[in-house]
C-alpha cells in the first residue's frame, strides 16, 4: 500500500507538470470602446523552448461584427537559460455595430496539441444623440489653416539666402572657366620716338603758346630749359635734370663742339636769371634763345641707321591655361547649378503646398 501511494503521489505530481507545461492567455487592451476605435489583443504563450508554436490565423473578422485591422509581428522572449519560450502575439480589432461582444478562446497549436486562452468580452458603444433636440445638428466645419510656425519655414529661408551667394559663385567660376580658355592678345607697341624728334615737339609747343608774351617769363623759361635738360639726358645719357647750369656745360664740352655749347651756355644763364633774380629779357632775347635751343637739338641730333630693324608696332601673346583648372571649374559649376535647382525646387513646394 505504501508503495502505491508513492506511486500515485508521483503521478499526480508529474500530470500537474506537464499540463503547466504550455499556458496560453489572451489580454485585451480595453474593454469598451467607440465605435470605428480601435484596441488590440495580446496572445502570450509560454511553452519549452523545442516544441514548435503555431499561433492563430484570422482573415478579417475575429468574430462577427468584430473586424481584424493588423497583426503584428510576434515577440518571443527566452527564459531559464534558453529551456522556456515566451511567445507573444498582438491582435489590432475594431468594430463599426455597438453591441456586446463574446470573443471566444484563441487556438494556439503546440507541439502537435491544441490549447486554449481564456475568452474574453468587447463593448462597442454608438456615438451619444441628442433625441431631446433632434433638429440641432452642425454640418461640416470649414478647413482650417495650420498655424504658422517659425521651425517649418527655416529650411526653406535658408535655401533662399544661400541661393544668391551661390548665384554669385556661379557666376564668378563661370567667367573664371571663359577666361580658362586659350587667350590671344595683341599688344600694340608706339615706337619709341628719337630724343631730338621728342625735344623738336616740345620747343614747338613752348613757341606756339608764347607764355612770355603773356608776362610769363619764368614759366617761359623754365619749360624752354627742362626740355633741352630731358633732351641732353636721353640724347647724351646723363641726368641734367639734377645738375647745375654750369655742371651740364662742363659735362657737354667733353662730348661736342664748343660753337654750339656757347649758344647753349647764353640759354642757361638766361634762365638762371629770370626764375631767380626775376630777370626780363628784350623780346628778341626771348626769341634767340628759343632759337638756340633749336639749333642745338638740330646740331647734336643723333642721326638713325638706315639698315637698323624696324621695331614691331604690334606683338601677339598667346596664353595657354592648365586642363586640369578648366575640369575643377566645371565640376564646380555643375555642383551649383544642381543646388540651386535643387533649392528652387524644394522652395517652390513648399510655397505651392502652404498656399494651395
Amino acid at each position: 500500500m505504501k508503495r502505491i501511494f508513492i506511486l500515485i503521489f508521483f503521478s499526480t505530481i508529474f500530470a500537474q507538470v506537464f499540463a503547466q507545461s504550455v499556458t496560453v492567455n489572451a489580454q485585451i487592451d480595453s474593454l469598451q470602446i467607440l465605435i470605428g476605435e480601435q484596441t488590440g489583443i495580446t496572445l502570450e504563450v509560454s511553452a519549452d523552448a523545442d516544441k514548435h508554436i503555431k499561433m492563430p490565423v484570422y482573415s478579417d473578422t475575429l468574430v462577427s461584427g468584430v473586424e481584424l485591422i493588423e497583426i503584428a509581428q510576434p515577440d518571443s522572449e527566452y527564459l531559464n537559460d534558453g529551456k522556456r519560450l515566451v511567445l507573444k502575439q498582438k491582435y489590432i480589432i475594431t468594430s463599426f455595430d455597438s453591441a456586446l461582444y463574446y470573443l471566444p478562446p484563441m487556438e494556439v497549436e503546440v507541439g502537435g496539441e491544441v490549447y486554449q486562452s481564456n475568452p474574453l468580452a468587447l463593448k462597442v458603444y454608438s456615438f451619444p444623440v441628442d433625441t431631446l433636440h433632434p433638429d440641432q445638428f452642425f454640418g461640416p466645419k470649414d478647413v482650417l489653416t495650420p498655424r504658422f510656425v517659425w521651425s517649418d519655414w527655416y529650411l526653406v529661408i535658408a535655401c533662399i539666402v544661400l541661393f544668391f551667394p551661390l548665384a554669385f559663385l556661379l557666376y564668378y567660376f563661370i567667367k573664371r572657366i571663359r577666361d580658362n580658355q586659350p587667350i590671344i592678345r595683341k599688344v600694340k607697341v608706339e615706337p619709341k620716338l628719337p630724343a631730338h624728334e621728342l625735344a623738336l615737339k616740345e620747343l614747338e609747343r613752348i613757341k606756339n603758346e608764347k607764355a612770355w608774351q603773356k608776362g610769363l617769363q619764368k614759366e617761359y623759361y623754365t619749360e624752354l630749359s627742362d626740355a633741352i635738360r630731358n633732351y641732353i639726358n636721353r640724347r647724351f645719357g646723363f641726368n641734367a635734370m639734377e645738375m647745375t647750369s654750369t655742371e651740364i656745360i662742363d659735362k657737354l664740352l667733353e662730348v661736342k663742339d664748343e660753337k654750339a655749347i656757347e649758344e647753349l651756355k647764353g640759354l642757361f644763364q638766361t634762365s638762371d636769371l629770370v626764375k631767380f633774380a626775376k630777370l626780363v629779357p628784350l623780346m628778341n632775347e626771348n626769341d634767340a634763345n628759343l632759337l638756340s635751343a633749336l639749333k642745338f637739338v638740330n646740331e647734336t641730333k643723333e642721326i638713325p641707321d638706315p639698315n637698323a630693324k624696324p621695331e614691331p608696332t604690334e606683338i601677339t601673346i598667346i596664353e595657354k591655361r592648365p586642363l586640369r583648372t578648366k575640369l575643377i571649374l566645371g565640376g564646380i559649376i555643375v555642383l551649383i547649378v544642381v543646388v540651386l535647382l535643387l533649392a528652387v525646387i524644394y522652395v517652390g513646394r513648399e510655397l505651392y503646398y502652404y498656399y494651395a
